[in-house]
């Protein structure tokens, strides 16, 4: 079967009726514009997950290596469970279970008065899946730590939470920027899970302009083409970060 490259429909006139909003506008309705309104969508998702994945995977990956036995078990259980249940059924919990579970106010207010709640949806599950990555590589990042700077700190008078905020979080931080940017890049592929509770995002548009146009080939080139833009910025803006907080004898480096 012979099938018929058109590149220029994603620059063409959408045609679908609940676009007459726009009619004034020429440039609103094209599936050029679906495909821009989509990527800002997984632009927004991604950066306020991350968002979630740093705080909340920094406090239960601190918590992972303390000498409470209670925290250490919650942490651990957070990790192990958020791990191992597929991102896909995490979603289909949030967005249809967790509200239902909730006070009848509050789960009402989820379903019905939160605005935009597939968005909201997919950014916490995201976030807490991705927290639970972050959590793991912060762990390893302090376990790789000689233990002489612990003593050192503890030596020269400071406190557990001084040794955290001074010496380990900030060594950490600057050894696991590697796997971090590999999980940021992560998180932006991820975000495509979003489009089964209704988020249009990038996947999301681009399978509507299949559906609408039958040109897949073309669509879904789109989206890779701005997919590989953003693994490209973020691999080069990280490569430059890593560069200016290595520390030597722990990250090598390639030489350019």
């Amino acid at each position: 079967m012979h099938y018929n490259w058109d590149w220029e429909i994603i620059f063409c006139t959408s045609e679908t009726e609940f676009l007459w909003l726009f009619a004034k506008n020429d440039c609103l309705q094209s599936y050029f514009y679906w495909i821009v309104t989509g990527f800002g969508w997984t632009i927004a998702v991604a950066c306020a997950s991350w968002v979630i994945a740093i705080t909340v995977g920094s406090i239960v990956g601190v918590a992972r290596t303390l000498d409470n036995r209670l925290l250490r078990g919650i942490a651990s259980t957070y990790v192990e469970l958020f791990r191992n249940i597929p991102l896909l059924v995490q979603m289909f919990l949030w967005f249809f279970v967790v509200p239902e579970l909730l006070p009848q106010d509050a789960g009402t207010w989820v379903k019905r008065e939160l605005p935009l709640p597939e968005f909201w949806t997919a950014v916490v599950c995201l976030g807490l899946y991705h927290a639970a990555r972050v959590a793991e590589y912060l762990r390893a990042g302090m376990g790789s730590i000689p233990q002489g700077q612990t003593y050192a700190g503890y030596a020269i008078g400071l406190t557990q939470l001084q040794l955290y905020r001074y010496i380990l979080l900030p060594v950490s931080y600057r050894i696991i920027v590697p796997p971090l940017t590999s999980d940021f890049m992560g998180i932006f592929k991820n975000s495509s899970v979003a489009l089964t509770i209704g988020v249009l995002e990038l996947t999301a548009q681009t399978r509507q302009i299949m559906e609408y146009t039958f040109n897949g080939f073309e669509a879904f080139t789109a989206a890779t083409v701005l997919y590989l833009l953003v693994t490209f910025t973020v691999v080069t803006v990280m490569r430059v970060v890593e560069r200016k907080v290595h520390i030597p004898g722990t990250i090598t480096l390639e030489e350019k």
